[in-house]
């Protein structure tokens, strides 16, 4: 039976304090419900205690308090996570933001970086440098919970996902201890923290490659919705014969407001977000066929590759209410594409939108079974987003992200991209899985036989 925080006596609390450099935070502290507060503003839970660690010494006193009297464990890096699973009610949240580190290694074009950190100080680091590490498109994304479930983002389709520039990583297990695992040492679990989520352990620094990017070429392109099967297919045409050097995202959204001129605002759009990692002087050649396509708007050109990663983050402030369903797509084909227009035309709030993500280039060409990321066949990572600033808008925002998703299913491959799951229990962890699943329980039995971090799209030890 898993026990509470509040059944635990203040001495053994007081015990645990005195062995951590870092804070606790209790419900009856006047910092709780701000401690408590996540990303998405339609997580409403509220921990028995959170332990915020500085360093990786904290992380094994915790583990071992939270085994020794089998408390509910939660763990947060400080990013996203659409479920709110960085948190868990009446159990014991650790909480990694205070472990920030990066440090680039010019030798050989690696970067260290600790499990708190956010993708945007990974740029910070690595930009002067002329360096970066593939990762999503938002700058306030944390490292660890992107790089654990996989990694799409503006240079997938150059340089991978995360996952497949991830060399090394230091982790706490279950049991307290403290392993490095690479290819090397601890293969088995190198294998399955690539893809496997957060159900092997605690990841408290990480060591990538990192690429030659300094300057990017990209920005929106928009075309009236209506357009939006036409520009579908020109898309699914397209984009899978580019250089691997061009990413772009498809989205159906409404314009919100600045920083986009004022007669776009309100107004219901297919677009698509572009990035161009490749020569710039041969950008404009790229974007030929794109131009030719006659967008009604258009904000491309060059910029250093953190400007393209923070360009969406001020739309995005932390606290607003979020509800995400996902599935992978091999194709848009013209009942797919209707649906995109249908559900397109009528997005409930300013805010949400729906985003395909290409899954091709270097991202395509890592074998289905060299990681657990099932999904190398698909051509999309598709996402809906049910977003809105107003709690009295929950349901709708809900119900559209819902209704949007079960149009499309039919057309998908079954599963979806962790990082774009909600809660959405066992069986569709299995399906976003596929063939991997079967091993990844066994790696869980090895080294996490009694469950102890399930508080996540979890994979069940096998028997």
């Amino acid at each position: 039976m898993v026990a509470y925080v509040k059944d635990l006596d203040s001495s053994s609390i007081d015990e645990f304090a005195s062995g951590i450099r870092g804070a606790i935070v209790l419900p009856d502290d006047p910092t709780y419900d701000e401690t408590r507060k996540v990303f998405n503003g339609m997580i409403d839970k509220r921990p028995g205690m959170f332990v915020k660690c500085v360093d990786v010494a904290d992380v094994i006193y915790s583990v071992n308090f939270a085994r020794e009297n089998n408390l509910l464990v939660a763990v947060r890096g400080g990013g996203h996570n659409a479920g709110g699973l960085g948190l868990c009610d009446d159990g014991f949240v650790i909480d990694l933001s205070g472990l920030k580190s990066v440090r680039v290694n010019t030798d050989d074009n690696t970067v260290r970086v600790g499990g708190g950190n956010v993708w945007g100080e990974v740029d910070h680091a690595t930009h002067p440098f002329g360096l970066a590490v593939p990762a999503g498109i938002i700058s306030t994304t944390g490292v660890g919970g992107l790089t654990l479930g996989g990694g799409v983002g503006h240079l997938s389709r150059k340089y991978g996902l995360t996952i497949d520039n991830l060399l090394e990583a230091d982790m706490v297990l279950a049991d307290g201890s403290c392993v490095t695992v690479n290819a090397n040492q601890h293969a088995d679990l190198f294998w399955a923290i690539r893809g496997g989520g957060g159900n092997f352990g605690i990841v408290t620094s990480f060591k990538f490659q990192a690429h030659p990017v300094k300057t990017v070429f990209g920005g929106p392109t928009l075309w009236p919705i209506e357009k939006t099967e036409e520009i579908m297919q020109w898309y699914h045409e397209f984009i899978h014969q580019a250089p691997d050097e061009l990413n772009g995202f498809v989205a159906t959204l409404i314009i919100p407001g600045p920083p986009f001129p004022d007669f776009l605002h309100g107004k219901q759009f297919c677009g698509i977000v572009w990035c161009f990692a490749g020569d710039m002087d041969k950008a404009k050649d790229v974007f030929e066929p794109i131009h030719e396509m006659d967008p009604l708007f258009e904000h491309v050109g060059e910029m250093p590759y953190p400007a393209i990663q923070t360009l969406f983050d001020g739309l995005l402030p932390p606290g607003m209410q979020w509800y995400w369903r996902a599935d992978f797509f091999k194709d848009l084909g013209p009942e797919a594409r209707k649906k995109h227009l249908e559900f397109g035309s009528s997005i409930p709030t300013p805010l949400s939108q729906m985003h395909l993500y290409p899954i091709s280039g270097a991202a395509s060409r890592v074998g289905k079974d060299e990681t657990p990321w099932a999904y190398r066949d698909a051509n999309y990572a598709g996402v809906i987003v049910g977003i809105d600033p107003d709690p009295a808008n929950a349901e709708v925002i809900t119900k559209w992200s819902k209704d949007y998703f079960d149009a499309l299913h039919p057309y998908s491959l079954g599963g979806a991209y962790s990082n774009f799951m909600m809660d959405e229990g066992q069986e569709r962890v299995k399906a976003s899985y596929r063939y991997n699943y079967e091993k990844l329980a066994k790696i869980k039995k090895k080294y996490d036989p009694n469950n102890f971090f399930r508080v996540n799209q979890n994979i069940v030890p096998s028997n």
